[in-house]
């Protein structure tokens, strides 16, 4: 039996978030968003196989919610450095869910003296009589070295389609030189077993012991990362004063990061941009004024049939749903921006619900969980 985490957290807003809203795309596509709960500073969602979510809150709590905004608290989740872009952060359901109920979860994570870096653990879901809870908790990966700051910890998590491997970005922490040091897990992406151990077939066995867990190097802030149905790995990274990026990630490439950049340092500092430098892999597209981009799917439900292999991003600073057509485009790149949705709030996360409705959270105390389907249907 699920035990609520508050009778006012059920009830107090309920009304008003029954009430759907029409948001009309800058190209007029109308979509209806439906409120279905309230989250303090929300972070992350999946969902499991029987329907229900799990949404983890950056001060560090991770619930259980029911499509109807039901929410329970499940226990067992570690302590988390909240502070800045720290906190509670993604999470995930393994491929084998159904058979071994591990749950994966990243966070910001203490070190000595001052220090922080995120971490990824592996758990069981426990969802039998009683509270929820994580158990077994083990972690099987931590950011190296742990630095000063609570910025661009990155640790989005996505599996590869047959679940063989778990791949995590590794922001660069806001030091930027890291990016391009293979002694260094900051600004890299991480491809994994899914107990943590190491591939063999990495690309960059050679470099060193820590080098082994790379799958790509010189990125950002990376806080999307998803698969498309052709097997293709996406990411996108915030830029620095503009240059936000969307890349096909490819294994043992450097996408160039804090060498080259479509924006500028915040200091008005000038970066050379991609094409300056061809050892260095470009963005499929790229935005300045920034996004800000957190969260992305690749569609692949029946709700919206004709946007079926294009990615959605959530906008933070863009305060805006955006829209993403993959593959080869007409300028010769692989994406291209087709639409936005504005929503009036800062979008941190993105997912597909089992019906085929675009899901996201808005990143804010108070933030809502609104489910998107097509204008009428809502």
């Amino acid at each position: 039996m699920r035990i609520p985490l508050a009778l006012t957290a059920l009830l107090v807003p309920g009304s008003a978030l029954a009430q759907s809203f029409e948001v009309t795309s800058s190209d007029g596509v109308a979509v209806e968003a439906t409120p279905v709960a309230e989250f303090n500073e929300p972070w992350a969602m999946t969902f499991l196989p029987d329907g229900d979510l799990l949404v983890t809150e950056k001060p560090g709590t991770l619930l259980l919610v029911t499509q109807e905004g039901t929410k329970t608290e499940i226990s067992g989740v570690p302590d988390v450095a909240y502070a800045g872009q720290g906190g509670l952060g993604d999470v995930i359901a393994a491929p084998d869910f159904a058979d071994t109920g591990h749950v994966y979860i990243s966070y910001a994570e203490r070190g000595d003296d001052g220090l922080q870096g995120a971490a990824v653990a592996r758990a069981t879901l426990s969802l039998g009589e009683g509270e929820p809870a994580l158990e077994n908790l083990e972690v099987i990966w931590r950011q190296e070295p742990k630095v000063s700051g609570n910025g661009h910890y990155s640790h989005r998590l996505v599996f590869s389609p047959d679940g063989a491997h778990l791949f995590v970005t590794s922001g660069d922490r806001q030091k930027l030189d890291p990016a391009q040091d293979m002694d260094s897990a900051l600004g890299k992406i991480i491809r994994l077993n899914p107990d943590g151990s190491v591939p063999d077939d990495n690309p960059f066995q050679d470099q060193g012991e820590l080098a082994r867990s790379f799958w790509s190097v010189g990125h950002r802030n990376m806080l999307g990362i998803a698969f498309d149905g052709d097997g293709r790995l996406w990411a996108h990274e915030m830029g620095p004063r503009g240059g936000d990026e969307i890349n096909l990630i490819e294994p043992g490439k450097n996408y160039g990061w804090p060498v080259v950049s479509y924006g500028v340092h915040y200091s008005g500092d000038e970066i050379p941009d991609h094409p300056t430098r061809d050892e260095f892999q470009g963005p499929e597209a790229h935005w300045t004024p920034v996004i800000s981009p957190a969260g992305m799917i690749v569609y692949s439900g029946d709700l919206f049939p004709d946007w079926q292999g294009t990615a959605f991003i959530g906008g933070l600073s863009g305060q805006a749903l955006v829209h993403v057509s993959l593959g080869e485009q007409s300028d010769g790149t692989m994406a291209e921006e087709v639409r936005r949705f504005e929503m009036g709030a800062r979008i941190r996360e993105v997912e597909q619900g089992p019906d085929g409705g675009i899901w996201v959270l808005e990143d804010r105390a108070g933030g809502r969980l609104l489910r998107i389907v097509p204008a009428g249907e809502g």
